[in-house]
């Protein structure tokens, strides 16, 4: 979900989708062992 964010953002250049990458970052940050499935996400992206 933050990598689609983070690429609408890239494209749009919105400010609240920044804003809703940013709190979904920190929500990610806050929940122990999310970290995992993010590692897991970087060795096999869903295109």
């Amino acid at each position: 979900m933050m990598d689609f964010t983070w690429k609408v953002f890239l494209q749009t250049g919105n400010i609240d989708t920044y804003l809703l990458f940013k709190e979904l970052e920190k929500e990610n940050q806050e929940i122990p062992g999310n970290q995992n499935e993010d590692l897991a996400q970087i060795d096999f992206p869903v295109s």
